[in-house]
């Protein structure tokens, strides 16, 4: 039991940081047809093999690894993986280990040249010969963290048409009541995992149960909010386990109480029993974390502080579009939002954007400013018909985070000047 609850804190703690937020780099490890919303909804694990094939890549080694148990056994895949991510200042790094016939003592001399970058952790040579999937996973989630090594991904085009043209026709026809996922689900589950949510929630109503991805998102959203002596952590016992959990979502309720949300007929059994009211919990969560990336003297700006700073920015940049507030009918056209990427990046193609006359076209025009949005580096999470529909929730969302990207640009220019 202490193992395994030892277990559970080390892979959190290593899991935290592979996220976009830490890592924006991540998105190279998109493929050509692959969309921003593919890689969220991958699992640490799976990132991390990618991330690994990827470094593999960049030394010319040909091996593709699907796992880290028997694809990594024989130090091969480790040997090139060290000398690919080995910083100029602690390198070189050789290959030297895989001349060396016995696995056990060439995973010993790869270890030897993870030491020489101080990043000899959780593994032995026993337990990469022996496939240990839980210490190399930790072996490889520690070298990530240490050298990422990714490349600058400022420029990298995601493209998304793919994916969304699968899943917007099936989300739009999911009925709520069936307890199966709808667009605003989508968007939040995908923004509860951009943030490392451990373990990955694939199913919001059903991963939310035991409370703990909620507490762990409220630590990430208020640093310190958490006292982590409060949580019960699993694994959870068959007499009294479910009560535990209930405990944990009481919790949550009372983090969130704590940050002044507006939680009216909700408790802790409602999120343990899968409550669609579990929503607005997890909605508020996202527009806490969302508005604190645009606090400015210590104080999150408010949303007519948001509208009036993007009408500005329009102005400022000779843009002929206004927004009155998130519910703003000409939202829908999406020229709003693509003007103010422009203002804000220079970075439009307008020979790409619609008339916005009938609804085909503001579909492309809002898929469009979603897609030049995520380029210039902004975290948005509402889909093409959030925009067009005009949901003033992922609307507020999609504003708030241009905000951010332009509040960053300023001040890097003000540095720079």
């Amino acid at each position: 039991l202490c193992l395994g609850l030892l277990w559970q804190v080390i892979r959190i703690g290593l899991m935290a940081k592979i996220t976009l937020k830490d890592c924006p780099g991540l998105r190279a490890l998109l493929d050509e047809f692959e969309s921003l919303e593919q890689l969220l909804a991958m699992s640490p694990e799976e990132i991390l093999c990618r991330w690994v094939n990827y470094q593999l890549n960049k030394v010319g080694c040909k091996t593709v690894i699907k796992n880290l148990t028997h694809d990594i056994k024989d130090s091969e895949v480790y040997a090139h993986l060290l000398v690919a991510v080995c910083p100029v200042d602690k390198g070189p790094i050789g290959l030297e280990p895989l001349n060396i016939q016995d696995l056990t003592k060439r995973a010993e001399m790869v270890l030897e040249n993870a030491n020489a970058i101080d990043a000899r952790s959780f593994v032995r040579a026993k337990d990469i010969v022996s496939g240990n999937q839980k210490l190399n996973l930790a072996f490889v989630a520690n070298l990530f963290n240490m050298y990422p090594a990714m490349d600058d991904a400022g420029d990298f085009e995601i493209v998304e048409e793919t994916r969304e043209e699968k899943i917007h026709d099936h989300l739009d026809d999911l009925d709520a009541a069936s307890g199966k996922e709808g667009r605003e689900e989508f968007a939040m589950r995908n923004w509860m995992n951009s943030l490392g949510a451990v373990p990955r929630v694939k199913y919001i109503y059903e991963d939310l149960k035991d409370g703990l991805a909620m507490i762990q998102l409220f630590d990430k959203i208020e640093r310190g909010c958490v006292n982590w002596k409060q949580v019960n952590m699993p694994p959870f016992k068959a007499l009294g386990g479910q009560m535990k959990q209930i405990e944990n979502c009481n919790y949550a309720i009372s983090l969130g109480q704590g940050l002044g949300f507006v939680i009216v007929g909700i408790d802790g059994k409602n999120i343990h029993d899968g409550d669609r009211l579990t929503l607005a919990v997890v909605w508020q969560m996202m527009r806490h974390y969302t508005l604190s990336m645009l606090r400015h003297d210590g104080r999150v700006m408010k949303d007519n502080e948001i509208v009036a700073w993007c009408n500005q920015k329009l102005e400022s940049a000779g843009k002929t579009s206004r927004i009155g507030g998130f519910k703003d009918s000409r939202i829908a056209t999406s020229m709003p939002v693509i003007d103010l990427i422009d203002a804000i990046a220079s970075s439009i193609n307008y020979d790409l954007v619609t008339a916005a006359s009938n609804d085909d076209e503001k579909f492309l025009n809002a898929r469009y400013a979603i897609t030049m949005a995520r380029k210039m580096g902004a975290r948005i999470f509402a889909l093409p018909e959030d925009i067009t529909e005009v949901n003033p929730k992922m609307v507020m969302t999609v504003f708030a985070c241009l905000m951010s990207v332009g509040f960053a640009r300023d001040q890097k220019k003000e540095a720079s000047a």
